[in-house]
């Protein structure tokens, strides 16, 4: 299995990166933004992204998003082909584009959201925290890029403050703690399931 930075020579893999990431949200039933091939494309192309490749058969894939001047910047889009789940790849996309990250963006803060737990626990070992959405980009565009998300309607209802996925946050500058904490998934899943109740009954009514 190669890790590897993209760039323009593997724009063949756009459309099989834009069909997993739709396959994905389908059987989720959560929300995943839908992607185009040209925008897959800008990301191969200006080295922001990470493919996971077993020979030339595409198995996974990350892109990195810049806001705010480079203030900020996303690790967005972690997919793995169903072909390849369960073999802990994912882990190693993650940490593959957290280094590129760092690398590229030594000063930002790093952050995403998501709805997946197994995501959080990635996240929280490479040492983002849990923060409420007013701590990320206030950069509209970010936000639109949810547009796509079946639960965008939550998004707009709450004025970005709120939505079913959870903000995560690494800040290169903040002090570390020595102690090490394990992410405490019941919590999680409990508000996950808050959040499902209140926003989601609201939408029936």
């Amino acid at each position: 299995m190669k890790i590897v930075i993209a760039n323009e020579s593997y724009f063949k893999y756009s459309q099989i990166i834009c069909d997993t990431i739709e396959e994905s949200a389908k059987v989720r039933g959560t929300g995943i933004a839908k992607r185009t091939t040209e925008y897959i494309e800008k990301r191969l192309k200006n080295g922001n992204a990470i493919l996971a490749l077993d020979g030339d058969k595409f198995a996974g894939f990350c892109y990195i998003e810049v806001w705010g001047h480079e203030k900020f910047v996303a690790n967005s889009g972690l997919i793995v082909h169903p072909d390849y789940r369960g073999q802990g790849l994912a882990k190693q996309i993650k940490k593959a584009v957290f280094e590129l990250s760092r690398k590229k963006f030594p000063d930002a803060k790093i952050f995403g959201i998501t709805t997946g737990l197994a995501v959080m626990k990635m996240n929280y070992e490479l040492g983002y925290k849990p923060v409420t959405f007013s701590e990320l980009t206030d950069d509209p565009e970010f936000w639109k890029g949810c547009q796509t998300c079946k639960n965008f309607d939550i998004l707009t209802r709450t004025e970005t403050k709120m939505c079913l996925c959870t903000g995560m946050l690494y800040d290169p500058h903040a002090k570390k703690k020595v102690e090490e904490h394990k992410l405490n998934t019941k919590a999680f899943t409990r508000l996950k399931s808050i959040k499902e109740n209140l926003f989601l009954k609201k939408k029936e009514k």
